[in-house]
């Protein structure tokens, strides 16, 4: 069950392309650890030997741009942002797209907002941001990462519905599997929404992000 939608999507692998830009559009609500995740595949890509650029674009969240500053510096990642406030989040990645362009990055990581004033909002300012990308980066290799707290249960599902419709998700991080929690919200999410499960988050460090493995996962739930 959880390795049909990587039937589908053609590769079990995920790894950004070589010699193409990869831009990584990382959505989910606040609280998820969007951010951090973010941190944590910035860090990933570095060590992988990728040229690897942040885009600040949650410009909605006065700490988020911060956040992801301090991240960026922990792992050694440039990160792009607007120093303005409530500056538009597609104009950060404008910009974002064209300092990766000049520095031949390999991968554009991009921090989007978690929380608008309703799901319109959430879903016009993700499109906006996907049209910028389709637009300045035809050539780009987009996917679309929802992380996912994975105690969040029923509720974690409709976020994924609601999420899917407006970003075009192409695949789950699921973060807080370290907690009591047993990730059965991987098993619906792979079931209800055929998205595959990329890379599961099971701490604070630095480290503490690894691509999802089905088999380590059903032994981990099956011997917990």
């Amino acid at each position: 069950m959880l390795d049909k939608p990587l039937e589908d999507a053609g590769s079990a692998a995920f790894a950004p392309q070589k010699d193409a830009l990869n831009v990584w559009l990382i959505t989910g609500v606040n609280g998820a650890g969007k951010t951090t995740t973010i941190g944590k595949l910035a860090h990933i890509a570095q060590k992988s030997g990728y040229n690897c650029l942040i885009a600040a674009a949650d410009t909605f969240r006065a700490a988020a741009v911060e956040q992801v500053k301090v991240w960026g510096s922990r792992s050694g990642v440039e990160v792009i942002a607007n120093p303005g406030k409530n500056t538009d989040p597609a104009a950060v990645v404008f910009d974002a797209i064209t300092a990766a362009k000049s520095r031949q990055a390999d991968l554009l990581l991009v921090d989007t907002a978690g929380r608008l004033q309703n799901k319109k909002n959430l879903m016009d300012e993700l499109s906006k941001i996907r049209r910028i990308i389709d637009k300045k980066a035809p050539d780009a290799v987009v996917e679309s990462l929802l992380v996912l707290d994975a105690t969040l249960g029923q509720n974690g599902l409709r976020q994924a519905e609601v999420f899917s419709e407006a970003a075009k998700l192409s695949g789950v991080v699921l973060t807080k599997l370290d907690g009591t929690a047993k990730g059965g919200i991987a098993i619906a999410i792979v079931q209800q929404l055929g998205l595959p499960i990329r890379f599961i988050g099971a701490g604070e460090g630095i480290e503490d992000l690894r691509p999802f493995s089905s088999y380590e996962f059903v032994e981990a739930l099956l011997n917990g």
